[in-house]
């Protein structure tokens, strides 16, 4: 019967759920609808299996249960048609999941689509491996993932880099079979392969201290990626707000924080590029921003020199005076990481620090008081109290505990003499029983 009745088309569906006026219309709808997918799916030779499966993901994204639909999509992927494919694992990637022993049988249709003459198809296997893939299905199909890396096809082998990323987080005994195929992508011209390589890479480093140092002697093929990029002209392929491949310049810092940490020589080979970027770097918009940031963070946590630890916490400190709350508050939370181990640098900042006690933003206001209690010393304890003094008087109720006991650590520890130490603590005292008459 329903063989011959030509379904609805995805596009009248949404428009009937979206003219739905309450919530028990909309169920309505989709619960007809969805009693007429079912029952189309008996059909063995069903030509409008594409099309119920995109109303049945549609339905599935709005909340309602879509898992009769499964194996109709395998049905899909099995089929020669791109337009089945790619419904088919969509719908893979939305109903799927390792949890379930149904997604098992995906793995042949797989396997053959791996090895497809056409890229798009090897795409969407790619990415949906990368998405559901098992333990069992990491093992039976890595080799298929690595001999990818070795494509011609730019297209295919960044797909085929992700993909693998997703395999050694799963497995990571995989990672030996990829290690021989990551340095070449290092030399293609492609920011697509280049961006996804070094994401493979930064994972390996990560899950295998062994792997971080086989690949520290790829330090210098990274600083001549990154000078590369920062000595570009423009390319409107990879130009965002005027810096080139933000993306890639990120990933690259974050690549190379990781491989210099704990290692002097991947440090000094890196401390010219760092600087060069810190100080080139455009600061006008958000992307050169978070480029400087990454920066920042690579400076700190490798063994950089100490007039490079002076630039990066300067930068902090531009930040600092921004009008993006945002970058604000990202630069307090670094120099309150950083402060124990360049306090001197941090120190010259100490003015515009104790400036965001006064944000309206609370959580700049936190970390601004943190930081102020930081900074304290002999020297300047003084000034600070009567600053923090000040902010004790203003600030948020949930602030004023922390404040109070800090207060009085600070100045039993830093005092110039007892009686000031008496004064500060009783000004203490005076604010907290003025605030509690006032709140009673």
């Amino acid at each position: 019967m329903f063989g011959s009745t030509t379904p609805k088309r995805l596009r009248d569906v949404i428009r009937e759920i979206r003219s739905a006026r309450t919530a028990a219309d909309e169920r309505a709808v989709v619960n007809r609808e969805c009693a007429t997918i079912r029952d189309t799916f008996k059909d063995e030779d069903n030509v409008y299996r594409c099309r119920n499966v995109a109303k049945l993901l549609y339905i599935h994204m709005l909340g309602f249960p879509a898992h009769f639909g499964q194996l109709e999509c395998l049905k899909l992927i099995a089929s020669p048609k791109f337009t089945d494919k790619r419904i088919g694992y969509l719908g893979a990637n939305l109903l799927l999941d390792e949890r379930q022993d149904i997604h098992l049988l995906v793995t042949n249709s797989l396997k053959n689509d791996l090895s497809h003459q056409t890229q798009y198809i090897v795409s969407l296997a790619l990415s949906t491996l990368g998405n559901i893939c098992s333990t069992e299905m990491s093992r039976d199909l890595a080799g298929e993932v690595e001999k990818l890396l070795k494509s011609s096809n730019s297209y295919v082998k960044k797909k085929a880099a992700l993909c693998a990323v997703r395999i050694i987080k799963k497995v990571p005994d995989l990672m030996e079979m990829f290690i021989p195929a990551c340095r070449p992508l290092l030399n293609e011209k492609n920011h697509g392969v280049l961006l996804t390589a070094v994401c493979l890479i930064t994972e390996m480093c990560v899950l295998s201290s062994d792997t971080l140092t086989h690949f520290r002697k790829l330090v210098p093929q990274l600083v001549r990626l990154l000078k590369n990029l920062i000595m570009a002209g423009y390319s409107p392929e990879h130009d965002v707000s005027g810096v080139s491949d933000p993306f890639l310049q990120v990933k690259i810092l974050r690549l190379l924080r990781i491989l210099g940490k704990n290692d002097e020589d991947a440090s000094e080979n890196m401390n010219d590029i760092l600087a060069q970027v810190a100080t080139n770097t455009e600061t006008a918009k958000n992307v050169g921003n978070s480029i400087l940031y990454e920066t920042v963070l690579t400076i700190m946590d490798i063994k950089s020199e100490s007039g490079l630890r002076v630039l990066a916490v300067n930068i902090l400190g531009r930040f600092l005076l921004n009008n993006d709350k945002n970058i604000r508050y990202v630069a307090l939370n670094t120099l309150l990481k950083v402060v124990s181990a360049d306090y001197n640098a941090v120190q010259r900042h100490r003015t515009t620090i104790v400036d965001c006690l006064k944000d309206p933003d609370v959580s700049i206001r936190r970390r601004a008081m943190e930081l102020s209690f930081a900074l304290i010393n002999s020297n300047n304890v003084r000034g600070m109290m009567k600053e923090l003094l000040c902010f004790l008087d203003k600030c948020d109720p949930e602030f004023k505990g922390d404040c109070c006991s800090n207060i009085v650590t600070a100045a039993e520890k830093y005092s110039p003499n007892r009686r000031w130490y008496i004064d500060t603590v009783m000004k203490v005292l005076t604010t907290v029983r003025l605030l509690k008459s006032t709140y009673n």
